[in-house]
């Protein structure tokens, strides 16, 4: 299987139909259809590592302002405690939990409604420990590239520029010179297959510093760049920075890679 980096955005994509949510639609029905889904999302962070275990998620409206029917989507996935299992024994790196109090956040829903709107593939959420450092997070992630050999799906869900602090609402379809700048030299570095500097992204310059002022949205892009193998096919879609600092900017490596490069 493949495997996808995804900017999911405001919430708000989950029930509009725009530039980015009509890409993940369209990128659903060219990929091979998945045993399971294993998502990374930003916004399950943990002391210490779980994967979801029950057999039907809830859906988790973690976020707040909206109006009221974004509150009422639901997203009936089933989940799949064998999976959320077999990862506890096959990652020895460090000990990884089953927790059955989660669901599905709106990282993880807000794009899978539009990859698969059927709901019907099992889904599994593996959080992100906040107490470790980008490199544990990277070595973790090499640990699960078995899983796509098993037909599992594995989507990392974050952003790549994500400063909410600069958000601009005059810029809704452009970004500042430090957010361009960044996520350009993020986009070539992952071209060259370059990843220290991606796993060291805090002694970058100044733009990747105001880019990735916290390491949530851009951790699960370590997990998907971590099970690219040597030579497999990589492209980018949804190539735009929104709000001044929000790049939607995405990445998809493995079969049929090539066809929906949009850079």
């Amino acid at each position: 299987m493949p495997a996808m980096f995804v900017g999911h955005g405001s919430p708000m994509n989950a029930i509009e139909l725009n530039e980015f949510s009509n890409e993940w639609r369209r990128i659903g029905r060219i990929l091979p259809v998945p045993e399971a889904i294993i998502c990374i999302s930003a916004h399950w962070e943990t002391r210490g590592t779980f994967v979801t275990s029950t057999e039907k998620p809830r859906t988790i409206h973690d976020f707040g302002g909206f109006p009221p029917e974004l509150y009422k989507v639901e997203y009936p996935a089933p989940g799949n405690p064998e999976l959320a299992s077999l990862i506890t024994q096959m990652v020895t790196k460090t000990k990884i939990e089953m927790d059955a109090s989660w669901g599905f956040d709106h990282g993880a829903w807000s794009i899978l409604k539009h990859l698969y709107p059927e709901a019907n593939i099992p889904v599994v959420q593996l959080s992100l420990d906040y107490t470790k450092s980008p490199g544990y997070h990277y070595e973790l992630a090499k640990q699960l590239a078995t899983l796509r050999k098993r037909g599992g799906l594995i989507i990392g869900s974050g952003n790549i520029v994500h400063n909410l602090r600069t958000l601009d609402w005059k810029m809704p379809e452009t970004g500042f010179d430090w957010a361009v700048e960044a996520d350009i030299e993020i986009r070539k570095l992952i071209s060259e297959g370059n990843h220290k500097p991606l796993i060291n992204y805090e002694h970058g310059g100044k733009a990747f510093k105001m880019s990735v002022p916290s390491s949530e949205h851009f951790l699960p892009l370590l997990y998907i760049l971590a099970l690219r193998r040597e030579n497999e096919n990589l492209s980018f879609f949804n190539t735009r920075i929104i709000l001044g600092s929000v790049s939607m900017t995405s990445i998809i490596i493995g079969t049929d890679a090539l066809s929906i490069d949009q850079s």
